[in-house]
């Protein structure tokens, strides 16, 4: 069944057939995070959801160039183009390197995201690597008149680029809404207009982060770097550019303009966004006591949460909703994405054993191409996943006895588990993994079970209790106790 893929481009506000302009090769590049502290449970839904798309472009034959950046210098307080750069803040409270602190948590995010079972992208540059290539671009902006520079800082004219172009055209707000909208410069006096843009920013002699340029020693604007690293390795113009739906106002506006200016043409042709992360309703912030890192859903250490959970039952909680959809979390909702995600992975877990016949009372490549309707109309992953529960139901009614399937169909059901379950939706059975696990944690959940038995619950507790310390959760049912290493 031959299937177009569409996609839903910011852009257009309208979903598109996707056309890549080089096929079979496609350039995508993902917004990454900066690295100033732990990467929060928002951003991992991002990062999920894009792992999603290039492993379903991957499967659909193209060859994906993934570029996904480190922001690790530039990225100030403000998006006015005020404060302190965070990365440098944080150094400064803990008395260290800047670079100490990017590297911690570039590897903790990297770590995080291998949790999640995420693939890692084809390039990972970042922005202290590209400063060489940050400066070509100011320079080509100054010359063409897009920019000015004020005692050593660069900013961007965009009242004059709107002269000729849509400043606005992927957020939909015209220029005149925005100035209105937007607060007097204050102590932004050197900028020519309220709306201008820092490209190139002069150091202050308290800055740590700052590099030589032909105006004296500064550091980059935020946007500046997926300009100049998205050109870099994905050229003037290319396929896809996403990143979270906080982004679009500035920063991806912003990347639009200045390619524009240098390159006469904006750089993605499909613009991708996932929506925001809620928790009861509420959006999650410090402020309001509700956020929490990844770390502490997986434990539970934390007020909000009833109990930990498995980063796959995570993962699959987040693929069940539309990334262009609010997700919305909460106990309740987690706990019935973990009863969903163990019902699909136990009729995953008896595919291998069911047994064919020589007559079929259902047909598999309706099921398969449903499937693929479901992702080619903008990855829709909750809609795939529906489809999955009915290939469920098929594998338990055949494993009960209840319905045949002859070879060649069963066969279609077992590839289409493996290709849409694993290989797509990047989803791994957790309790197979168990298996490797020393035998001693059986021995000892035995030892809970007799003490259960003997009615001796204070030391059935304290087994649990410590076990659940060391990395092992228990779950008790009426057909045993089971266990999952967190």
């Amino acid at each position: 069944m031959k299937q177009s893929l569409f996609v839903y481009n910011t852009l257009t506000r309208k979903k598109e057939e996707f056309i890549p302009l080089n096929a079979p090769h496609v350039g995508m590049y993902v917004c990454g995070p900066t690295v100033y502290s732990d990467v929060h449970l928002g951003n991992c839904r991002t990062y999920i959801s894009f792992d999603l798309i290039f492993r379903y472009l991957n499967h659909l034959g193209y060859k994906v160039r993934y570029v996904r950046n480190i922001t690790d210098a530039g990225h100030l307080e403000d998006d006015s183009d005020t404060g302190e750069d965070k990365i440098s803040k944080k150094a400064k409270i803990a008395k260290v390197e800047p670079m100490e602190i990017a590297q911690k948590y570039t590897v903790g995010f990297r770590e995080v995201l291998g949790i999640f079972n995420t693939l890692p992208p084809s390039i990972e540059p970042t922005a202290t690597g590209h400063i060489i290539e940050q400066i070509e671009l100011v320079k080509a902006m100054l010359a063409n008149g897009s920019a000015y520079e004020v005692d050593g800082s660069i900013y961007f004219d965009v009242e004059k680029y709107n002269q000729n172009h849509d400043y606005g055209i992927l957020s939909g707000r015209n220029l005149e809404d925005m100035l209105n909208n937007t607060r007097s410069l204050g102590g932004q006096d050197e900028k020519h207009g309220k709306l201008d843009f820092a490209l190139w920013i002069k150091a202050k002699p308290e800055h740590l982060m700052k590099w030589p340029s032909p105006w004296g020693l500064g550091f980059p604007g935020w946007h500046l770097e997926c300009s100049a690293m998205s050109h870099k390795y994905l050229g003037d113009q290319f396929d896809i550019h996403g990143g979270g739906l906080d982004l679009v106002p500035t920063h991806h506006t912003n990347e639009i303009a200045q390619n524009e200016a240098c390159f006469n043409r904006t750089p993605a042709r499909y613009w991708i966004h996932t929506n925001m992360l809620t928790v009861n309703g509420q959006k999650m912030s410090k402020s309001l006591g509700n956020s929490f890192l990844p770390h502490e859903l997986f434990t539970g250490d934390n007020h909000i949460l009833n109990k930990g959970y498995s980063p796959m039952t995570v993962r699959f909680f987040m693929l069940q909703a539309h990334y262009r959809s609010t997700l919305d979390f909460g106990n309740e909702a987690m706990e019935a994405s973990e009863k969903g995600f163990k019902r699909l992975m136990n009729a995953f877990s008896l595919l291998d054993g069911l047994k064919a016949s020589a007559t079929t009372e259902v047909e598999i490549a309706p099921l398969r191409d449903r499937c693929y309707e479901a992702l080619n109309d903008d990855f829709n992953s909750p809609v795939l996943i529906a489809e999955l529960f009915e290939a469920s139901r098929i594998i338990n009614s055949v494993h009960d006895g209840k319905m045949a399937i002859d070879a060649d169909n069963l066969q279609q059901l077992k590839d289409l588990m493996n290709v849409f379950v694993t290989e797509i939706l990047g989803l791994k059975n957790e309790q197979a993994s168990t298996d490797e696990l020393p035998k001693v944690v059986d021995f000892i959940v035995n030892l809970r079970n007799e003490a259960k038995t003997n009615r001796d619950y204070a030391t059935s507790d304290k087994i649990r209790d410590g076990l659940q310390k060391i990395g092992i959760q228990l779950k008790d049912s009426k057909e045993g106790t089971t266990w999952t290493k967190i």
